[in-house]
Parts: C-alpha cells; sequence; structure tokens
C-alpha cells in the first residue's frame, strides 16, 4: 500500500460567480492527503455537451440545487473509488463513465463526474509534491498561453445587447503573460472610459465584460477601436479582436435562417456580415460563426475564412472526440474550444486537446460564465501548451483566480509564452 489510494470523496454544494449552485468535490486519500475542486456552469450551452444534473426542486434555487450530486458522491461515486490509486487517472475516469452509463454524463451528471475526477487529479498532485500543471504535463515543457480578454458582451451574457456573444481583445504584441495582462488592462480601462463618454452603461455581463446596449457588432467593434486608439495602443499590432458569435442562439429552425439585427440570414449571408467585418477590423480569431449542426455552414465558413482568421468550434465540438474526429474529417474549423465540464471527466478533456493538435487544430481552453475561483483551468492550459486561454474579463475574483495563477507560474517558473504564435499570420 502506498498511501495513494482513495480512501473517500464527499461533495458539497457551493456557489458560482452568478450566484447559483454547483458541485465542489473532496477527495481524501489513506496517507491524509486530500484534493478539492469545484466546476463551472456555462449559460450558452450547446445541445452536445455533456449534461449537468441539477436537482430540479422548484423551492430551492430555481430548480438549480446539487444536493442530489452530493448524495450520489457519498452513496455511490465515493463507495466504487475507496481503494483506487490516485496517480492512475485514466482507470478512476474510466470508472466514473462507467458508473454513469450513458453517452452524456446525464445519470450523474458531468458536474459530478469532473468534480470528482479534478479532485483525484489535485490530490495526486499534492501527493507526489507537485504543482497541478506539473503533475499533468509530465515531461512536456509548460506553455504560457495568450489571453483572449473578454471586452464587450452580448448575447446569453448580457440582457438588452448586441446579438453576438462576445467581443474580445487579444493582445498580440505581447511578450510575456504579465505584458499581455497589462495591455489588456489598458484596454479595458479605456474602454470604460468611452462607454461613458457616449452615455453608455458600463454595468458587466457574467464574465465580467461590460454590457452596453450597442445596435450591432458594427457598433461593438467601433468603440473598441475608440479604446485601443484612446490607450495609446496600436490597432493589429499591439492588440487584435475576436468575437464568438455563437450563432447556435441565433439559430431559429423553423425557419433554418439565423436572426440578426432584426433581419433573417442565411449562412451566406452571415458569412458574408462576418468576412466584412473581418475586412474592416483587425479580427483574428471567430468562435462559432455558424451553428452547431450546420455542418455546410462550417464548410462554407471554412472555405471563405479559415486561410485569414482562427475559426473556433465551440458549440460544433463541445470537447468531443466524436464530433472532434467529424470535423477534421471534414476540414472543417481550425480550432477547438477546450472546456472541461463539456466533457465531463479531465482524461477526456486532456484526449480532446490532444487529438486537436495532432490533427493541427489550433487549441484554446476556456472558462465558463458561471465559474467558481478554483484555479484549474490555468494549469490545464500551462500542461496541455494549449496555446491560447479563454477566462472572461480583467475582472472578478473568480476570473482573476485564473490570471493570478498563471502570473504565478510564469514568475516562479519562468515558462515559455506563446503569444501570438497560434494565431494566422
Amino acid at each position: 500500500m502506498s498511501g495513494s489510494e482513495i480512501d473517500r470523496v464527499r461533495g458539497l454544494e457551493v456557489l458560482d460567480s452568478r450566484g447559483r449552485p454547483t458541485l465542489e468535490a473532496t477527495v481524501v486519500l489513506r496517507n491524509g492527503v486530500a484534493g478539492r475542486a469545484s466546476v463551472p456552469s456555462g449559460a450558452s450551452t450547446g445541445r452536445h455537451e455533456a449534461v449537468e444534473r441539477r436537482d430540479g426542486d422548484a423551492a430551492r434555487y430555481g430548480g438549480r440545487g446539487v444536493r442530489d450530486c452530493v448524495r450520489t458522491i457519498a452513496d455511490e461515486v465515493g463507495p466504487a473509488l475507496a481503494g483506487h490509486d490516485c496517480r492512475e487517472q485514466r482507470a478512476v475516469d474510466d470508472l466514473l463513465i462507467e458508473l454513469d452509463g450513458t453517452t452524456d454524463k446525464s445519470r450523474l451528471g458531468a458536474n459530478t463526474t469532473l468534480a470528482v475526477s479534478l479532485a483525484v487529479a489535485r490530490a495526486a498532485a499534492t501527493a507526489g509534491g507537485l504543482e497541478l500543471w506539473q503533475h499533468l504535463a509530465g515531461a512536456a515543457e509548460p506553455l504560457l498561453p495568450l489571453p483572449m480578454v473578454n471586452m464587450i458582451s452580448g448575447g446569453a451574457h448580457a440582457s438588452g445587447g448586441v446579438d453576438f456573444q462576445d467581443f474580445l481583445a487579444i493582445p498580440v504584441g505581447a511578450s510575456t503573460f504579465a505584458e499581455a495582462l497589462e495591455l489588456s488592462v489598458a484596454v479595458r480601462d479605456s474602454l470604460g472610459d468611452r462607454l461613458a463618454a457616449h452615455g453608455l452603461t458600463t454595468l458587466k455581463g457574467d464574465e465580467g465584460g461590460f454590457g452596453p446596449p450597442l445596435a450591432s457588432a458594427d457598433d461593438a467593434l467601433a468603440i473598441l477601436v475608440e479604446a485601443v486608439d484612446a490607450a495609446g495602443l496600436a490597432l493589429g499590432t499591439d492588440v487584435a479582436f475576436a468575437s464568438d458569435v455563437a450563432a447556435t442562439q441565433l439559430f431559429d429552425p423553423a425557419t433554418d435562417r439565423y436572426r440578426v439585427g432584426g433581419e433573417q440570414l442565411t449562412s451566406p449571408d452571415l458569412l458574408a456580415v462576418l468576412g466584412d467585418l473581418v475586412r474592416r477590423y483587425p479580427i483574428v480569431s471567430l468562435e462559432d460563426p455558424v451553428a452547431e449542426d450546420d455542418w455546410d455552414g462550417w464548410r462554407l465558413a471554412t472555405e471563405l475564412l479559415g486561410a485569414r482568421v482562427q475559426l473556433i468550434g465551440d458549440d460544433l465540438f463541445v470537447t468531443n472526440g466524436e464530433r472532434l474526429a467529424r470535423g477534421i474529417e471534414l476540414g472543417v474549423a481550425n480550432a477547438v474550444l477546450v472546456k472541461m465540464n463539456q466533457a465531463g471527466t479531465l482524461t477526456e478533456t486532456l484526449d480532446v486537446a490532444a487529438q486537436a493538435r495532432a490533427a493541427g487544430y489550433a487549441t484554446v481552453v476556456s472558462a465558463r460564465s458561471g465559474e467558481t475561483e478554483d484555479d484549474a483551468l490555468a494549469d490545464l492550459a500551462v500542461a496541455t501548451r494549449a496555446g491560447q486561454i479563454k477566462v472572461g474579463s480583467i475582472a472578478q475574483s473568480e476570473r482573476l483566480a485564473k490570471y493570478n495563477r498563471l502570473l504565478r507560474i510564469e514568475a516562479e517558473h519562468g515558462a515559455e509564452f506563446a503569444g501570438a504564435s497560434e494565431l494566422p499570420s
């Protein structure tokens, strides 16, 4: 007996950044070492991603409670994992998948399986005297990611805002992660000033970006240009832009059209709008430019825009190896958003990241709109050499926990910074 065997597992209902319940798990080893993890939840979710489990009791948190998950951990998951070596992450995760017994984690809940999976990894890292990223990376050299920083939120992340979900600044001119944050803060501060000067609200959306009532993507990008200029930075050289279109949220299956700015657009129409924005602004990345099951639209998007910008599949791929394999076979998109709770276990997440990299797709490790102060996402990005991370804005402690974790890794380990190397040149 090495002492690294799992002794017990317990769950706890905690709150995420939106004040909604989420799940925390603690794994205690026989040697007394413990690992703890809490999991996020998304507002804009793809229908193909793993399913989180909620109690459905309207008398508590509007039905969003997770006490059933806590009981499941105590009664089923913990006893099943007892005696298993925490260092055997794949074996542990395979057992969680087997226990669940569904294709989408709907019985135990992806929130249950991921919380336990991450807590096991944390316990193993602590038991081995390693930081989490070191435990996950093995022999691989660490790589600090380029941040994609939320500046303006719309869609499902901010009521009354622009149709597209997010507009982000990417500090492409930074040579270190610390400098990347400096540039991003400068743009965000300047943007707040510009919004106020235009008489627009500086209230925030779920991920800390401003949520002003703008009429169009053009308006959002134009005021971002103002902010970059006012900050004394060079467009395209110091700072470039990205947008999460979140087109699935705009798609109306009844009409087979996208609702944008009061108009009904076909896939080619929407891509023409996006192509025009790419021509007029320093946009280097687009996420979900068409809907999750619009494979023909994705083919066209890749044909028209794939050589010029990063095309990220989020709802398209949902951190799912089978959907990614289909995308690779069809040659659609050129980047993958990696979200742990879409997969439901750490091993599945790592497998999808490796699958994407092997196929030449860029990887962007991403947070969710409902986050906790757990900073494992930062370690995941460094360990997988993802090259890019999408946490939210430079605001709110659940976001800053990840950014500050990356600052510490850079300061303490001198890890290489990816910079803009992953983006189309």
